[in-house]
C-alpha cells in the first residue's frame, strides 16, 4: 500500500471511529476529535441544530440537546458507504433512533468531513430536513402520531 492509500484509510477509520464514539452517546469521547476550531454545520434552515457550531458548542449545544430528545444511547448512526480523498472523507448514513415518547426516527444522512492529522476540522451534515423536523414534532408530542 502506497503512502497515500495508507493515509487515506486511516483518514476513513478515524471517520468510523468517530461515527462509533457518536453512536455509543460517550460525548466526551465525540468531543475529543475536535478542538476549539473545529466546525459542524448541519446544512438545513428552521429546524432544530440548524447553523454552525465551533469547539465546545458542538457538544454543548448542538449534540447534547438532539441527543435528550431519544432514549438513552440514540439515536445511532450507521454508515452505509465511505469515501476519502485528501483530507476529505464523505459519509453516507442512516439515523435511527427512538424519542422519548416512543416514536420512532429513521433517516438518510450524509456526511462531509475535512481532517486535520487526527483532528475533525470541520463537519458539514446534511439529511432529509422535512422527514427531521416532522419527526421532532412528533418525537415531542405527549403521545406520538
Amino acid at each position: 500500500m502506497s503512502e497515500a492509500e495508507q493515509a487515506l484509510s486511516e483518514n476513513k477509520e478515524l471517520v468510523r471511529s468517530f461515527f462509533e464514539a457518536l453512536s455509543s452517546g460517550d460525548l466526551d469521547r465525540v468531543a475529543s476529535f475536535f478542538d476549539e476550531r473545529t466546525t459542524w454545520t448541519v446544512c438545513a434552515v428552521d429546524i432544530l441544530g440548524a447553523g454552525t457550531y465551533t469547539g465546545a458548542a458542538i457538544v454543548e449545544e448542538l449534540l447534547r440537546p438532539v441527543r435528550g430528545l431519544f432514549e438513552p444511547g440514540q439515536p445511532t448512526v450507521a454508515i452505509k458507504n465511505v469515501v476519502a480523498e485528501g483530507p476529505w472523507v464523505a459519509v453516507e448514513a442512516l439515523g435511527r433512533g427512538r424519542f422519548r415518547n416512543g416514536a420512532e426516527y429513521e433517516n438518510q444522512y450524509s456526511f462531509v468531513l475535512e481532517l486535520e492529522g487526527v483532528t475533525i476540522r470541520a463537519i458539514r451534515e446534511y439529511m432529509d430536513t422535512h422527514y427531521a423536523a416532522a419527526s421532532v414534532t412528533r418525537g415531542t408530542a405527549e403521545t406520538p402520531a
